[in-house]
């Protein structure tokens, strides 16, 4: 598939440009494709594949996936439904993890854990060169200090090479962040955020001013009933759904803020592309702010 019918315009966000690419604000995250507790593979291929071509038919031009999904297995999906990508498609992509028999996710940080990772997904992809590769620091419970100098100077390395294009990083604290750009140029950092998660206000705000795009995950993650509450009471004003107002609340938050929701379903991929979409007045945004304060 080398056309699709939607400009970068018609999508909620309009563009964003990273690193030598312009890509559309509104991304779309392959986690949800791979099989129960994303391993495995989805129990309707089809219907995953058709998920994928949606994105493309959309103008959706920015994907997030990782080896560890499955393992391969979104990659492979990726491979199957887009191949030969398009010029205008940027996959985003992230090491740092691996799966275990049970379907943990140890961390795999070493030098030679990060090259294997970096090769494993260049061939599920069947790519020549990653557009994005992130690195991804923390554990399950968020960030965690340390330094990521090692990790990331192995990842500047493949990029000397010639195997990545640009770096992110991802599941980081903000001194993290500082550290990895004294190694190499950074582009993307990706974070958990959402209206009532802001631990990153400040970060976001930074980055927006050094051009460097913020993907939050778990737009809705965390919630307490009282937020959830909240959010449900604006989302029933304006006649819509919660996951809708999140969404669109993150794109007016920051112009340096992607999103990539993931579904596996293309009812609810359109139904995410409208709902982010939704222009909310200073008065949503000002309730929907007593969220996370």
């Amino acid at each position: 598939m080398n056309t699709s019918t939607s400009s970068t315009a018609s999508l909620p966000g309009g563009a964003w440009v990273t690193g030598d690419q312009t890509i559309t604000r509104f991304g779309y995250g392959a986690m949800q494709l791979a099989g129960p507790w994303v391993m495995g593979q989805p129990e309707d291929r089809d219907g995953a594949l058709a998920v994928l071509r949606e994105a493309a038919e959309l103008g959706i031009t920015h994907i997030d996936t990782s080896v560890a999904y499955g393992p391969r297995v979104t990659n492979e999906l990726i491979r199957e439904a887009l191949h030969p990508y398009p010029e205008s498609l940027f996959i985003a992509t992230k090491v740092g993890a691996e799966r275990d028999a049970q379907g943990g996710w140890p961390t795999a940080r070493r030098p030679e854990d990060l090259r294997q990772q970096v090769r494993e997904t260049l061939e599920s992809l069947g790519s020549e060169v990653l557009d994005l590769v992130n690195m991804r620091m923390g554990d399950a419970q968020g960030p965690q200090p340390g330094s990521i100098a090692e990790a990331f100077e192995t990842l500047a390395g493949l990029q000397q090479e010639g195997l990545i294009r640009h770096l992110g990083v991802s599941n980081v604290t903000s001194e993290q962040v500082a550290e990895a750009r004294t190694i190499a140029p950074v582009v993307c950092v990706q974070n958990m955020y959402n209206l009532a998660h802001r631990r990153d206000d400040d970060l976001i705000d930074r980055l927006a001013a050094q051009d460097i795009a913020y993907v939050p995950f778990f737009p809705l993650g965390g919630f307490t009933p009282l937020q959830s509450e909240t959010l449900s009471r604006v989302a029933g004003r304006l006649g819509t759904t919660p996951m809708s107002v999140a969404l669109a609340w993150l794109l007016q938050r920051s112009p340096n803020i992607l999103l990539i929701p993931g579904t596996s379903s293309r009812a609810h991929l359109r139904e995410n592309v409208t709902g982010a979409g939704l222009s909310l007045s200073e008065e949503d945004v000002a309730e929907l702010d007593t969220i996370g304060h």
